[in-house]
């Protein structure tokens, strides 16, 4: 188990290494039942004091997340009620010599549940998409291009769509062309080429908190520090990003400006305007991711830092097939100078290109009127999604449970009683065919527990009624057997 320490950070060795054995158990990369490392054994893999070692042991055993069995040795544990798992030995034990490098990939797992009601999801209801418009495309591109499967696209992306692409990004004032365009396999493969190409083991990467959970989990495999800046209702505080930049030199800056995901806030003109400060006053790059800018709800969001950008800092990503279709994995990169050739050179040596037959498939919709009406049509379906998800919520929720509204985008940011821990929850929910997105997941450290999230964009009016009430009704019911488990003595 390689657990990498940070003596310079503000956070102690025992906390820090606690957090790792979290990740990698809330991430399936630990399952329960597995046997970790001694106290000494572990003291001296990382280099810390036998009593440092302890001392996250017994954070983690006081949380649940581990059970300490005399003569045995401590293992992983899940059932935070109590109580143990026998587990059967199995011929891949031998797997666990072979040390990885993943240190968390919690994201992906929650893509494994399944149920009736998944607001855990925030992808477009497949109903609201133009799939039968692209389904025309695909079978006309195939039948005039019949050779397009069995050659090679360019590594930047087809060239007529990134002049389109640039066309598109200049509409939001994004001043690029077509050579500081490159075309990736959506917005998650562009925040991987960036962390690929810039971010190293102990480089300081600021995001937001909480934040997208993908992102955390990539700057986390690639040996950052990451250290997370509270988020209030205008936004990232970039005082508190100031004051943490006198003290620690950032590599890269991560965030959601606009829409953030989870909380759906939006950062104010003059917040971006000190952001941008900041990088140019501390030399570090700003990773500007933008899915949902398109999707407002009301008055049109303040315009991206790239397009406030003039010194070439902001590496700016947009995921096209979130509003399209999102199995073709169409994202943006628009990034200037020998930032931006270094990246390409990453993607070739990650993929040598994007599929064309996707890239040409969406090609036809940009600058036309049916993308404008689609997206136009996009907004009021999502903005009826959420207002009805609120109206519900308001109804059927405990009325200690507060969540933000969101001008635009697709999720609701909600907040429990701050006993209830929302990882445990969404285990109980599972049983009322409910998922959604455990707040944990969104901090890169100190995870706050008592937090999830509630897409509006995945199920239909119908769903969406029915899930909620269902998800009333688990709360409610949580909430009373987490305060009588709370009350029962210890025997």
């Amino acid at each position: 188990m390689q657990i990498e320490v940070n003596r310079q950070l503000p956070v102690p060795l025992a906390r820090q290494i606690y957090q790792a054995v979290v990740d990698r158990i809330q991430s399936n990369l630990l399952e329960e039942g597995t046997r970790l490392p001694s106290v000494r054994i572990l003291s001296k893999q990382i280099g810390v004091s036998l009593m440092t070692v302890v001392q996250a042991y017994n954070e983690l055993e006081q949380d649940g997340f581990i059970e300490r069995i005399q003569g045995k040795g401590t293992f992983v544990q899940k059932n935070k009620q109590g109580g143990t798992t026998d587990r059967q030995e199995s011929p891949y034990d031998w797997q666990l010599s072979v040390p990885d490098y993943l240190p968390r990939a919690q994201f992906s797992r929650y893509y494994q549940l399944s149920a009736r009601f998944e607001f855990f999801s925030s992808t477009i209801d497949p109903g609201l998409l133009p799939n039968r418009y692209l389904e025309k495309e695909i079978q006309r591109i195939l039948s005039q291009e019949p050779r397009i499967l069995s050659t090679y696209g360019d590594v930047q992306g087809d060239p007529v769509l990134r002049t389109e692409l640039a066309g598109y990004l200049r509409e939001s004032k994004i001043s690029t062309t077509s050579d500081e365009i490159l075309v990736t396999n959506g917005t998650q493969q562009g925040i991987d080429l960036v962390a690929r190409t810039f971010v190293g083991p102990g480089d300081i990467v600021f995001t937001e908190a909480p934040t997208y959970p993908a992102a955390i989990d990539v700057f986390r495999w690639r040996g950052a520090t990451i250290l997370p800046v509270p988020v209030d209702e205008h936004g990232m505080r970039v005082d508190m990003l100031a004051a943490l930049c006198e003290k620690y030199k950032p590599k890269l800056i991560y965030t959601m400006p606009t829409f953030q995901n989870p909380t759906g806030t939006v950062m104010s003109a003059q917040r971006r305007r000190q952001l941008l400060d900041i990088a140019y006053e501390t030399q570090c790059l700003v990773l500007e991711d933008d899915p949902w800018s398109e999707i407002h709800f009301g008055k049109q969001p303040p315009p991206s830092l790239k397009s406030m950008d003039s010194l070439g800092h902001v590496i700016y990503l947009k995921g096209l097939s979130k509003i399209l279709a999102p199995g073709c994995r169409v994202g943006v990169l628009a990034a200037s100078g020998t930032v931006f050739h270094r990246l390409v050179a990453a993607k070739g040596n990650t993929d040598l290109g994007s599929p064309m037959l996707t890239q040409k498939a969406v090609l036809p919709l940009l600058h036309s009127d049916r993308m404008r009406n689609h997206v136009k049509k996009l907004r009021i379906a999502l903005q009826l999604r959420r207002d009805l998800m609120i109206d519900l919520l308001s109804v059927h929720m405990p009325k200690d449970v507060n969540w933000l509204i969101p001008q635009g985008g697709v999720n609701l940011w909600l907040a429990l009683p701050v006993q209830i821990d929302t990882e445990d929850f969404l285990g109980y929910a599972r049983n009322y065919q409910i998922t959604f997105l455990p707040g944990a997941a969104c901090y890169p450290i100190e995870s706050k527990h008592h937090f999830l999230r509630l897409s509006f964009s995945y199920l239909n009016e119908k769903e969406i009624e029915e899930g909620i009430k269902e998800l009333g009704k688990a709360t409610q019911s949580f909430i009373k057997a987490t305060a009588a488990y709370r009350k029962a003595p210890i025997v």
